[in-house]
């Protein structure tokens, strides 16, 4: 591996399990031995939450890193799971994305402040949570990373708000960031019914020709509100559910298109 891997989880539709599938995906990949970083670009500080750590008693976060005021390595929480570091955000991000608006580079300050990371090879795997929006934040995570994973829950809405986040990327890749991949979808929330089904199999027909959807689903699962709110994964609470080995599963395949 030549740098870290630098992937957005974004999607402009909320409750479709970003958060959820960043902390997953990066401890699955930690699992495997790999260094992760994982960097909270949504204002709710779920990233932080997630993981047992109280958002709100943040005294720097990734806000101070867009400021310019504070290097990423400053507010950088090590060893929050073995190989998985986390650039956390709380509620000041809000105010940071009006302060954007009149800055320098306002669309480049994440890919700035990462590339002292990864040019240093310090982690093999850099995730960065977008908020459920197409502003300042999101569009700074895209032109940072290297590729887009979209979570979409297994909803006609979700699927056509998915269409509207494929043509933002392309504008991204035409005037930005072009390098910037998309690595598929991810069908989250999958309830066991026809319209799920229908519903991924239709994106499969509509977007498989050229957007990768990958072939495990996140089932619905309970197990996935318990765990933040016990400030652990569902890898260790349920670590056998169905959810928790298609994110491992995941995981694998990302690896594994990536060596």
């Amino acid at each position: 591996m030549l740098k870290a891997c630098v992937i957005a989880v974004a999607n402009q539709k909320g409750g479709v399990a970003k958060t959820t599938t960043v902390i997953h995906l990066g401890a699955a990949i930690a699992e495997m031995g790999k260094k992760v970083l994982l960097v909270d670009m949504d204002p709710q500080g779920h990233l932080a939450e997630g993981l047992g750590i109280a958002s709100d008693s943040l005294t720097t976060e990734i806000s101070d890193v867009l400021a310019g005021t504070k290097q990423i390595s400053d507010v950088v929480i090590p060893q929050v799971r073995p190989n998985l570091d986390l650039a956390p955000a709380n509620i000041r991000l809000s105010d940071m994305e009006l302060t954007l608006v009149n800055l320098r580079h306002r669309a480049y300050r994440l890919k700035m402040a990462l590339e002292v990371v990864v040019r240093q090879w310090r982690y093999d795997y850099i995730f960065l949570d977008c908020p459920p929006s197409l502003g300042l934040l999101t569009v700074n995570a895209l032109i940072a990373a290297d590729a887009v994973l979209i979570p979409m829950a297994s909803e006609f809405y979700s699927m056509l708000g998915v269409s509207l986040l494929i043509r933002t990327i392309g504008t991204i890749q035409g005037d930005a960031n072009r390098g910037l991949a998309i690595l598929g979808i991810i069908p989250t929330h999958h309830k066991r019914t026809v319209h799920a089904r229908e519903v991924v199999a239709r994106t499969r027909t509509e977007l498989g020709g050229y957007v990768h959807v990958f072939e495990h689903v996140i089932n619905d699962s309970t197990r996935f509100s318990e765990a933040p709110g016990q400030g652990k994964t569902v890898f260790e609470i349920a670590p056998d559910t169905p959810g928790a080995l298609a994110y491992r599963a995941i995981a694998q395949e990302i690896v594994h298109g990536h060596a």
